[in-house]
Order: C-alpha cells, then sequence, then structure tokens
C-alpha cells in the first residue's frame, strides 16, 4: 500500500510538505483510541531473537529511527508501535531555530537519495521536554542535542551542557551532534580540544547523577580516515560510550542525477543509497580501530535488507534508518525485522531417509 498509493502522494509535494503530513498523520494515529495497537498489529514484527542490549539499554529490536524525522520528539510511540526498537529525537538545541531558508529538503529519486538542507531547525528545548515528560514506558528514546546556530563555537559547550542537563531525566541515551552546519564543510572535529570540552562538561554533570545515560557523539562521513582515528582514540580514552556513523555528506560523486539540476539544488547534505557503502566502510574502521569493545550505531544509506545485514557485520551493534525509510516505507522495517530473525534449519533429507532405506531392505531379505 505504501509503495502504490502513500509514496506516490508524499513525493507529490515537496519533502517539506510530506514530512509534515507523515508527522501529522502518526500524531492523528496516536489520539485515535487504539490507533496505536493497529499500528502495532499491521507493522510490527516482535521475536525474542532481535532482542539487544547495548551500553545497559535493552532495545525490542536493533533498528531505530534516525534523529531528523521526530525532530521534537511529537510522535516516537507511534514510530515505536510501527516497529522500530528505539527512536532518536532531535536535533534538540536550547532555544528554538527556524533552520535554513526553504525549500531545503529535496529528492533524487533515480539515486534513491534525499538533500536537505534543514539546519537543525527545531521548536527547542523546552518543548522537547513537554512531549516527554508524560514518560515512554517501553519505548527507548535517544535525542539528539546541539548548539543553536547563533551560538559562538567558543560557547557551544554551554548550549551542551544546557539540553543535557534538562533532558536527563527523560531520555535514555543522547547523541552529541558535531557535524556542524547542513551548509558547510565540518571542521571542529578537525580539533580535539573543541571535542574535549563540548564533551567533558557532560562527563562532569553525569558524575553527580543516580541514573546512567550513555553518551555518544555523531560524526560526518567527510572526515578524513585520521580525524576518525582521533575521535576513536577519544572514545577509548574518555567515558564516551559510543559513536553513531555517519551523518549526511557534502559529497556529489557518483550521482546520476544532472549537474544542473544538482546545481539548482544548491548546498546541503545527502543522504541515502550514495552514502552506503562510505557508511559501512567508516563502521568498520571504528569496529577495527577500537578493538569491538565499544557501540556503533550504523546509519546512512540504509536501503535494503541487505545493507543493514552488511553494517551489522562491518561492526555496528544497532542500525538506524531514514532516507531508507522515506522511500521504501513500513515494509522495509518489516522485511529488515524478519531477515535478522534466524530460520530453523531444515532437516538433511539424506539422513532422514537413510533408516527408511536399511528398513526397506530388512523387509526384502525377510520375505525372501
Amino acid at each position: 500500500m505504501y509503495r502504490r498509493f502513500i509514496r506516490p502522494l508524499l513525493f507529490s509535494l515537496s519533502c517539506e510538505q510530506s514530512h509534515r503530513m507523515a508527522i501529522l498523520l502518526l500524531r492523528i494515529a496516536g489520539f485515535v483510541p487504539g490507533g496505536r495497537w493497529l499500528l502495532r498489529r499491521c507493522c510490527a514484527v516482535e521475536h525474542p531473537a532481535l532482542e539487544r542490549e547495548v551500553f545497559g539499554v535493552k532495545f525490542p529490536n536493533p533498528i531505530g529511527m534516525a534523529a531528523g524525522f521526530d525532530r521534537n520528539g511529537e510522535v516516537y510511540g507511534e514510530l515505536s508501535a510501527m516497529g522500530f526498537g528505539f527512536v532518536e529525537i532531535g536535533t534538540v538545541t536550547p532555544r528554538p531555530q527556524s533552520g535554513n531558508p526553504t525549500p531545503r529538503i529535496f529528492s533524487l529519486q533515480r539515486d534513491r537519495a534525499v538533500v536537505h538542507r534543514v539546519g537543525m531547525a527545531n521548536r527547542g528545548l523546552e518543548t522537547a521536554i513537554r512531549h516527554l515528560r508524560n514518560g515512554h514506558k517501553g519505548v527507548v528514546v535517544g535525542c539528539n542535542i546541539a548548539c543553536n546556530a547563533s551560538t559562538p563555537p567558543a560557547e557551544a559547550s554551554a548550549d551542551y551542557l544546557r539540553c543535557f542537563r534538562n533532558l536527563y531525566q527523560y531520555a535514555d541515551y543522547f547523541t552529541v551532534n558535531l557535524c556542524g552546519d547542513d551548509m558547510q564543510q565540518d571542521e571542529l572535529l578537525d580539533s580535539e580540544a573543541y571535542m574535549r570540552g563540548i564533551l567533558e562538561p557532560l562527563f562532569d554533570f553525569r558524575r553527580g547523577q543516580n541514573q546512567y545515560r550513555p553518551i555518544l557523539v555523531k560524526i560526518s562521513p567527510d572526515l578524513s580516515d585520521e580525524t576518525i582515528d582521533r575521535v576513536t582514540k577519544i572514545l577509548i580514552e574518555t567515558p564516551l560510550d559510543g559513536v553513531v556513523a555517519v551523518n549526511g555528506t557534502f559529497s556529489r560523486e557518483g550521482l546520476i542525477a544532472s549537474p544542473s539540476s544538482l546545481k539548482r539544488i544548491g548546498a546541503g547534505r545527502l543522504s541515502g543509497r550514495p552514502l552506503t557503502k562510505r557508511a559501512i566502510e567508516l563502521v568498520r574502521r571504528i569496529h577495527e580501530q577500537s578493538g569491538g569493545n565499544y557501540p556503533i550505531i550504523g546509519t546512512g544509506g540504509m536501503m535494503t535488507p541487505e545493507d543493514v545485514e552488511e553494517m551489522l557485520a562491518a561492526g555496528a551493534d544497532l542500525v538506524q534508518l531514514h532516507t531508507g525509510y522515506l522511500y521504501e516505507g513500513p515494509s522495509l522495517l518489516k522485511e529488515i525485522c524478519h531477515r535478522l530473525i534466524p530460520q530453523p534449519k531444515a532437516p538433511d533429507t539424506a539422513l532422514a531417509e537413510e533408516p527408511m532405506r536399511e528398513h526397506t531392505q530388512t523387509d526384502e531379505a525377510r520375505v525372501e
């Protein structure tokens, strides 16, 4: 139904309108009595073999919705009912921000990709708290946090700490988004001092709390291998709990879309099929460099069950969808979950038939 009816409808609208409509439909499903039950009945796959425990948190399955879809924490319950093992809301900033001017999301259907320069548009910290305050029992919710675009780099750590401190009791884990703006290349991660300056206040605050909240860092696929190794070093040397790899890329290499259409679209991060290979490569590198001892959430270009299997084989403990889900709909999540459930082995027919042959031969001998 999604591929035949809903997707054509959504793609007939602007990407921003499609996103708002999807959020609206999910909210309506949540308000209607029995709506979440119906979503779970139609979409979710539940099986003990899918359950995971990662950085001390239990997940009903390893497939989550990436940050950027539920920016303000409005529909995490409905997404969980549709079968996601966890939902990462955000990116949340201390103060509301409108992001970049529209249009700012563009689909490249032939490339199975999306270009976006939303600029971390969200309604701010207070709105996220209001949506999470009622609790989310049975739903694993991560929170992707960042500083406001207007905040000078020297004051960024205060923004991150404000989000972390105020959302601490409401989220199950936190992702520190260090990927920068959607309009320019990532440069801040070249500074190890900047990363540590953001993370250390979060670690200090967590040490004084009764409950432990895992802290992960989200990185860009455009970082050099040397910078990726630097991130891995920080992962090993600090109380950081894991890595989310990766965000969208600024690269346009290998696209089918014409140069003229790409020029018309302009700047922005690219996600979807063109990102698959690089995302898996970086997850494999981090996994190998860290000795496989630290959790990794693999995301970026997960468009098929095969992509997810390859990402998990590369060393990811959990996987997030976004662009793939927009193109394929709920059936993609169901297909992935079914693929991850071990299938019972069929009995060896040769061994099963052997006693029958012996029995037949014995009967024939007895007749003689």
